[in-house]
């Protein structure tokens, strides 16, 4: 019994020796398999990483064909010249839609989304799209046309596929991983990152971010901007350095640049993202902040150029960007034209920095003379005036086309003398009250406007709003700033709304004048002012980029805004 016993165990034990033996020979070469991470995320292990790329690539290559399918499907919709062979492809790939899309449909049909039949399905061939159909496409097609502009489509930022040796034979298939990967994160494409870091200090962490296939679609945008803001002309003048100097009069480029740190990087950019294929829609982005079509308005009768772009919030010179075919704001309008109300939003700053010699009027300026013998308001002109001409030089400085400085260079040439035109009043005026059809120009001759009484973006915050009055600049820091009638000082000193210095005037007559961001006021509430008083001198206090006096022109009440040149 012990004999069998000992032989019953030996067979054990070779047997177990057999199979364990077999077991470790088959694993002794362990398999080298690939581990696949998203963010440090095990996503599971294949057996080969080309295998998974390429399936990648495959399946971008499979979505840029359905993206060719269906505009394929909306390209030939209602038509009814398609030749047997397009008939039949339309009608396979819409079949192939309809099953995949099947659930979809029905939600949308479900919700009324949108109507179900097409109104346009007379003459149509079979299958014709309803408008759930063509919603559904569109919004595939928008999704996923970045697939037409590439060679291929690269794995999503974050994917690491590391090697790994194994004794284990469990692994997942690509088709697998690929399902996890799309769902978790987008797959990407080669392109570049323009980063757009402003330059205002108040704006200095804001930082705008674009993405291009190619470099050059975003240099030419840029060309494209600046050339809407500089013209056709100077821009190539300026650019293949042929401008002319200025002889007599005219103006001579400086320096062009844009006012912002632009970095560019090559990197995988999400297709998810916006990514800008062709510079003329990255162009209109640039101007506008949004690729969507701008508003249109059809002309009505009495409408100008000025009412039109006043009524539609923008200002004349966003009207004549959008416009092209008015050369200036006092082209004319008729009944029934569409013209383009092009609200723009510039997303980076174009300067431009110009010598700028112009001949300018000089206004002439008004004696008057009392008779106390004649009733009050007998008045007569004992000499006409006539305004005189002035050359001007000046360096001007725009950002986006609005002129935020003006700076005098040297003395202004006479051209003409002005004519004083004297005034003969009758009665006993009372000297704190204003006439209404004599006004004087609050500032020194050779002054320029560098904004109106309009809609504009300001050159402060950024965003539009209504400018409610004119920008004078152009007569130099600490120049002389005139009260521009008669009246009571009512508001002396710093506003902290941002007019700096300023002084409001009551004309007791109806009218108020508002004259700010003065470097000096030297006027006291209470105070009576005759027309063409010095009150004050030009500076840039308060919220302003250059020197100028901020002058407004109120009727009827205190804040009462009208355009100051109404009374000129």
């Amino acid at each position: 019994m012990k004999k069998i016993g000992l032989g019953l165990i030996i067979v054990i034990l070779s047997l177990m020796t057999f199979i364990l033996g077999f077991d470790y020979r088959e694993n002794e070469i362990p398999n080298e398999f690939y581990q696949v991470y998203l963010d440090d995320e095990l996503l599971g292990t294949i057996k080969s990483k080309d295998e998974l790329l390429n399936y990648i690539e495959n399946q971008g290559e499979k979505i840029k064909n359905k993206v060719q399918d269906y505009q394929f499907l909306l390209d030939n919709n209602c038509k009814t010249n398609l030749n047997s062979e397009d008939n039949k492809k339309f009608n396979e790939i819409l079949s192939l839609f309809r099953q995949e899309y099947a659930s979809e449909l029905k939600l949308l049909e479900k919700q009324s989304i949108l109507d179900v039949n097409n109104s346009d399905t007379v003459d149509c061939i079979d299958g014709v799209l309803t408008e759930n159909e063509k919603y559904l496409i569109n919004n595939y097609i928008l999704k996923n046309q970045i697939y037409l502009y590439v060679d291929r489509i690269n794995e999503p930022n974050g994917l690491e596929i590391r090697k790994f040796t194994t004794y284990s034979n469990k692994i997942e298939t690509v088709e697998n991983i690929y399902k996890i990967i799309s769902e978790k994160k987008p797959f990407t494409v080669k392109g570049y990152q323009i980063s757009i870091k402003s330059q205002d200090v108040d704006e200095k962490n804001k930082i705008k971010t674009i993405y291009v296939l190619e470099e050059e679609t975003f240099k030419k945008a840029v060309q494209s901007m600046i050339k809407t803001f500089l013209g056709e002309a100077d821009y190539n003048a300026y650019y293949n350095n042929t401008q002319i100097p200025i002889q007599t009069v005219g103006y001579y480029i400086n320096n062009v640049y844009v006012d912002e740190n632009i970095t560019i990087k090559e990197m995988q950019i999400p297709v998810n993202e916006i990514i800008y294929i062709d510079d003329a829609t990255l162009a209109q982005y640039l101007l506008f902040g949004t690729t969507d079509q701008q508003q249109r308005y059809i002309v009505q009768e009495g409408d100008t150029i000025s009412s039109v772009a006043m009524n539609n919030k923008i200002s004349t010179s966003e009207f004549l960007i959008s416009n092209r075919q008015f050369t200036s704001e006092e082209s004319l309008l008729f009944p029934g034209q569409e013209v383009v109300i092009g609200v723009t939003d510039p997303q980076i700053k174009v300067v431009v920095e110009k010598e700028v010699k112009e001949d300018v009027e000089s206004q002439y300026t008004t004696t008057e003379k009392i008779d106390p013998n004649k009733i009050k308001g007998d008045d007569r002109v004992i000499q006409k005036g006539e305004n005189g001409l002035l050359r001007v030089s000046r360096l001007t400085k725009s950002v986006n086309g609005d002129v935020i400085s003006v700076e005098p260079l040297g003395e202004n040439e006479v051209l003409k003398y002005p004519i004083e035109e004297v005034i003969e009043r009758g009665g006993k005026e009372v000297p704190n009250v204003g006439t209404y059809d004599n006004w004087q120009w609050p500032t020194n001759p050779g002054y320029m406007i560098t904004s109106y009484f309009q809609w504009r973006i300001s050159p402060i915050t950024g965003k539009r709003e209504f400018h409610t009055g004119l920008d004078i600049a152009g007569t130099g820091y600490r120049s002389p700033i005139y009260a521009a009638n008669n009246g009571t000082v009512i508001t002396a000193g710093w506003s902290s709304g941002g007019w700096g210095n300023y002084v409001v005037i009551n004309h007791n007559n109806g009218y108020y004048t508002m004259y700010a961001h003065m470097d000096q006021q030297i006027m006291t509430v209470g105070q009576t002012v005759a027309k063409g008083t010095v009150i004050g001198y030009m500076g840039h206090t308060g919220w302003a980029t250059g020197d100028h006096v901020h002058f407004e022109v109120w009727q009827g009440g205190e804040w009462q805004r009208i355009n100051p040149l109404n009374v000129y």
